[in-house]
C-alpha cells in the first residue's frame, strides 16, 4: 500500500509545487512507483512538468466528477516510474461543487484509493489555501510534509495549518500524521534565515527534518523548461537537497 503524503501550507511561494515536483523525482530515480497528483487549481505542478493544462482532456477535475477515468487522467512523465495526475483551472469548481454534497471531505480519497496498491507514493502538490481541496487532500493522506519559507511572517502559515490538520484529524482522518516541517529557500549566510531556523526548531521539537532546501538558481529555473531538478541538472546543490530529502523521508517515521 502506498504512503500517500500531502504537501501543504496555505501560504503561498513556500516551495509547496518545487517540492512536490522533485521529491516525487527523487524517490522515482531510487525506483520507487510514484503517483504525483496536481492537486492546485494553479496547475503549476503540470506545467513544471512540461504538459500545457489547454490540451488535457483528462484530469484531476474530470476524474473527481465522473467525466472521465481515473486510468484516463494518468500521463506519464520523462522519469520512470513517476507519473502524474495532472491538474486545470476547471479544478476551483470543485470547491463550489463539492459544498452541498455528503461526505464532501473524502471525494479524493475515494478516487486514490483503488490505485492505491499500484504505488509505492501518492505525492499531493495542494493549494495554497485551507479550503475543500486542501481538506480533500488531507483526507485522503497518511502524512504531511510542510514546506517552511525561511522569511518573515513564515511561521504564521504553519500555526494556522496546525490548527486545521488537528481538527481534521480529530473529527475527519485519524490516521493522519506529520512527516515533518522541510526547510525551504535556506541561505546560512542570511541571519533572518537561521532566526527562523531556530525558531522552527523550538516550536516544532522533533519536526524539522533535517534535510534543508537551499536557494538555488537551478531550481528556479528548471519548472520554466518543463523539467524536474533532477532532469535539469542532477549536480546541482538543489538536486541534492531533493535527493537527501527523499533518503530522509524513506528513512523517516511520521509522528503525531
Amino acid at each position: 500500500m502506498a504512503r500517500i503524503i500531502a504537501i501543504a501550507n496555505q501560504k503561498g511561494g513556500v516551495g509547496k509545487t518545487t517540492t512536490s515536483v522533485n521529491l516525487a523525482a527523487s524517490l522515482a530515480v531510487m525506483e520507487n512507483r510514484v503517483l504525483l497528483v496536481d492537486c492546485d487549481p494553479q496547475a503549476n505542478t503540470t506545467s513544471s512538468l512540461g504538459f500545457d493544462q489547454q490540451k488535457l482532456k483528462s484530469n484531476l477535475y474530470t476524474a473527481l466528477c465522473g467525466r472521465s477515468n481515473f486510468e484516463d487522467a494518468l500521463l506519464p512523465t520523462a522519469i520512470p516510474y513517476l507519473s502524474l495526475l495532472p491538474s486545470t483551472t476547471d479544478l476551483v469548481g470543485m470547491e463550489i461543487e463539492l459544498v452541498d454534497k455528503m461526505l464532501r471531505e473524502y471525494y479524493l480519497a475515494d478516487l486514490l484509493g483503488p490505485a492505491a496498491g499500484n504505488y509505492d507514493y501518492v505525492i499531493l502538490d495542494c493549494p495554497p489555501s485551507l479550503g475543500l481541496i486542501t481538506i480533500n487532500t488531507l483526507c485522503a493522506s497518511h502524512e504531511v510534509l510542510i514546506p517552511l519559507q525561511c522569511e518573515f511572517f513564515a511561521l504564521e502559515g504553519i500555526f494556522k495549518l496546525m490548527k486545521t490538520y488537528e481538527q481534521v484529524r480529530k473529527r475527519l482522518n485519524k490516521e493522519l500524521k506529520i512527516l515533518g516541517v522541510l526547510l525551504t529557500m535556506y541561505d546560512a549566510r542570511n541571519k533572518l534565515a537561521r532566526q527562523v531556523r531556530a525558531e522552527a526548531e523550538r516550536c516544532f521539537p522533533g519536526k524539522i527534518l533535517e534535510t534543508v532546501v537551499p536557494r538555488n538558481v537551478r531550481l528556479s529555473e528548471a519548472p520554466s523548461h518543463g523539467k524536474t531538478i533532477i532532469n535539469y541538472d542532477i549536480r546541482s546543490k538543489g538536486a541534492e537537497a531533493y535527493l537527501d530529502l527523499a533518503r530522509e523521508v524513506v528513512k523517516r517515521k511520521a509522528c503525531a
